[in-house]
């Protein structure tokens, strides 16, 4: 199985997993609970802009959980708004007002439900840290998974605010 968290989009051969009931839905439920799947049932994880609503004393535990579902070898692709990106281009002089208060909302989660606040600030040392703690070990940093088009492929003047990983177990 191939699980979508936080997904919207069908895609043949995905499942999504998601907090919100919505169309498309397969499975509902946390990312920091994913009980509900065996150990090593899942062959690949997919999480766009998800990590960082995981609040900062569960992100270890999260990415255990993860760990543990996935197959030997399996793949988690895992996007996160990149704060140093976000940073630079938040303090550019050359950025407008319109331009800060998005790269704000960037920053803390556009917080247009209950769910959309983040509540961890990710670059990529952190996540590569946080991973390899998780057991991750080969990491590979790429500027697009080609799987869905989502926040892991949006441009800020011409520069991808996303840290872009993929981790094998």
């Amino acid at each position: 199985m191939k699980l979508h968290i936080g997904g919207e989009q069908a895609k043949e051969g995905w499942k999504i997993f998601s907090i919100q009931k919505k169309d498309n839905v397969d499975f509902l439920g946390n990312i920091s609970d994913l009980t509900q799947f065996k150990t090593e049932s899942i062959d690949e994880i997919y999480a766009s802009h998800v990590l960082e609503h995981v609040g900062r004393f569960k992100v270890r535990s999260t990415l255990a959980g993860i760990h543990r579902v996935l197959k030997k070898k399996g793949k988690f692709y895992v996007s996160v708004p990149d704060m140093d990106v976000l940073s630079k281009a938040f303090v550019s002089p050359q950025a407008s007002k319109a331009t800060k208060f998005a790269i704000m909302r960037m920053m803390f989660g556009g917080q247009i439900d209950e769910y959309d606040f983040h509540y961890f600030g990710w670059n990529f040392e952190f996540l590569r840290d946080y991973l390899n703690r998780a057991g991750f070990f080969e990491l590979k940093k790429v500027d697009t998974f080609g799987l869905f088009e989502d926040t892991s492929n949006y441009k800020l003047n011409g520069f991808s605010i996303s840290s872009n990983l993929i981790a094998t177990k």
